[in-house]
C-alpha cells in the first residue's frame, strides 16, 4: 500500500509509534501529523521531574526533533482537528482540511473532573497535572505566587508524581484521597502503606477516606478547600488529580463506536475500516480477560501506535492484548507492578511474598492455575523483567515457584526450553 496518504492526531507515544510503524513498511507515503500541543514531543512521565527542577523543558524529549525530518513527516503543532469527515475522508483544522487514506487517532485521556461546589467560582488557583503545559501554569503560578503550601486531590499516580515534584520545589502538600489508602487501584495495601510512610517522612500530610466537596476564595482567587467531613484548610492552589478519561470528542458525530473508549480489533483498527486508534483513548484486548478495556499506560500505548500503523501501511501485525503494568519511582524507591496485585481472596489465587524488616524490598506474586497473573517489585527490581515474560508466555511455574520470591532467582532458574525461546528471540515486539 505504498504511497497512500496517512493522518495521524496526537503526537504523544502512541502517535509516534504508529509513524515508525508506517515507515516500516510504506517509506513513500505522505504523513501528517496533528497536535493541539505547541511542543514538539515530550514523555508525559517525566513532568513531574520538570516540575520539581530536576529536568528542563529540552529534556523532556522522546523523541529527537529531526525525527519528523527524517521520517518525512508534515508536522502541524497547536493545531487541533476539529471535525472528521469519513464519508469524504478529511479531516479539519478549522479553516484548512486534509485528505487521508488512513487515519489514526491518538488523542490521549483528559483529565477527570469532579463535581466541586462553588469552583466555577474561582478563575486562579486550581490545576490539573495531565500534560506539560499544565505543569509550566502550576510552575509558573508557584513562583509568581511564592506559594508555600498545596492541596492535591487524588492519591492515584498522578497524583503522587505531582506530590513528588512539589515537595521537590519546597512545597508543604496535604495530599487527600476518598480511598482508604494510597494508590488503591494499582498496588496492595503493603506497597501503599510504604510510600505512605515515604510521603509523610518528607513532611506531606495525607489525609485519606475523604475529598474536597466545596472551595472558597475572595476576587475569583482561591483561598480554601472544604472537605467532605467539614475540614477547612487554608490554601491558594488546588491540584485535581483524579484520573483521566479517553479524549473521543474528535469522533463525535462520525459512527465511530466508542464505549469508555475507542472500540478497536486486535489489529487497532475501529468499525471504520480505514481509520485506527490507539493509546489512552483506545479500548483494546486485555490479556487476562475476555474483555475491552482501556489500559492507559505508556508501553501499551506504544505497542498500539506500532501495531496500528504497521497495519495502516499494509501489513498484517495482531496486537495480542497487554496488561497493566507501571513502572515508577517515589523519593528514590523504584517500584515495579504488572497485571493483578490485588486478587479476590476466593477466586483461586495464590500469592507468595516477601520483605525486609526496614520496609525498603518488597516482592509479591500472584498465581492462578500455575502461571503468573500479577507481580509487585519494590527496592529490588532487577528480576521483574523476567516476571513480565512469564506472565506473557504464560509459562507453568510450578516447577520453580519457590525460587520467585528468592534473591537468586534469575534465567537459570527457568525451563530450559524456556531459555532457549528467550535466546531466538521469539515473541520480540513488533
Amino acid at each position: 500500500m505504498a504511497g497512500n496518504s496517512y493522518v495521524i492526531i496526537g503526537n504523544s507515544i502512541a502517535g509516534i509509534s504508529c509513524i515508525e510503524g508506517i515507515r516500516r513498511v510504506d517509506k513513500e507515503g505522505e504523513i501528517f501529523l496533528f497536535s493541539d500541543e505547541e511542543i514538539l514531543n515530550y514523555s508525559k512521565p517525566l513532568i513531574s521531574y520538570y516540575l520539581g527542577g530536576r529536568l528542563k523543558e529540552e529534556q523532556l524529549n522522546f523523541r529527537e526533533e529531526n525525527f519528523y525530518k527524517e521520517s518525512n513527516v508534515r508536522c502541524f503543532l497547536n493545531t487541533p482537528v476539529r471535525k472528521i469527515d469519513i464519508k469524504e475522508k478529511l479531516i479539519y483544522t478549522g479553516n484548512e482540511s486534509f485528505n487521508f487514506d488512513f487515519l489514526f487517532i491518538g488523542t490521549g485521556g483528559r483529565p477527570i473532573i469532579p463535581e466541586i461546589e462553588d469552583m466555577s467560582k474561582i478563575k486562579q488557583g486550581i490545576f490539573t497535572f495531565t500534560k506539560l503545559d499544565t505543569a509550566k501554569k502550576l510552575k509558573r503560578f508557584i513562583e509568581g505566587k511564592k506559594i508555600k503550601e498545596i492541596v492535591v486531590l487524588g492519591a492515584g499516580l498522578i497524583g503522587l508524581k505531582c506530590t513528588e515534584g512539589l515537595i521537590a520545589r519546597g512545597i508543604s502538600v496535604k495530599i487527600i484521597d476518598l480511598s482508604d489508602r494510597l494508590l488503591s487501584n494499582t498496588f496492595d495495601l503493603h506497597t501503599s502503606e510504604i510510600i505512605e510512610d515515604k510521603l509523610r517522612a518528607s513532611g506531606c500530610e495525607v489525609i485519606k477516606n475523604n475529598t474536597v466537596q466545596k472551595v472558597a476564595g475572595e476576587a475569583g482567587e482561591l483561598r480554601e478547600v472544604i472537605l467532605k467531613d467539614g475540614k477547612r484548610i487554608k490554601t491558594n492552589a488546588l491540584v485535581i488529580c483524579v484520573g483521566v478519561i479517553p479524549e473521543t470528542s474528535v469522533i463525535e458525530g462520525t459512527g465511530i463506536i466508542k464505549n469508555r473508549g475507542i472500540i478497536v480489533n486486535e489489529y487497532m483498527q475501529t468499525n471504520i475500516p480505514f481509520i485506527f486508534a490507539g493509546g489512552d483513548v483506545a479500548e483494546a484486548d486485555n490479556f487476562f480477560i475476555d474483555k475491552k478495556s482501556v489500559i492507559a499506560i505508556w508501553p501499551v500505548a506504544s505497542r498500539m501506535g506500532k501495531v496500528a500503523g504497521y497495519n495502516m501501511a499494509g501489513a498484517n501485525k495482531r496486537y495480542d492484548g497487554l496488561f497493566v503494568m507501571n513502572s515508577i519511582e517515589f523519593f528514590g524507591i523504584p517500584v515495579i507492578s504488572f497485571g493483578i496485585t490485588n486478587p479476590s481472596s476466593n477466586a483461586g489465587y495464590e500469592v507468595i511474598s516477601t520483605m525486609d524488616s526496614g520496609k525498603e524490598f518488597y516482592r509479591k506474586i500472584v498465581i492462578k492455575e500455575n502461571k503468573i497473573v500479577g507481580a509487585i517489585y519494590l527496592g529490588k527490581i532487577e528480576r521483574a523483567g523476567i516476571i513480565s515474560g512469564l506472565i506473557k508466555n504464560k509459562v507453568d511455574v510450578s516447577s520453580f515457584k519457590n525460587w520467585l520470591i528468592n534473591d537468586k532467582f534469575g534465567l537459570l532458574v527457568l525451563p530450559e526450553e524456556y531459555r532457549k525461546h528467550i535466546v531466538a528471540g521469539e515473541g520480540i515486539e513488533v
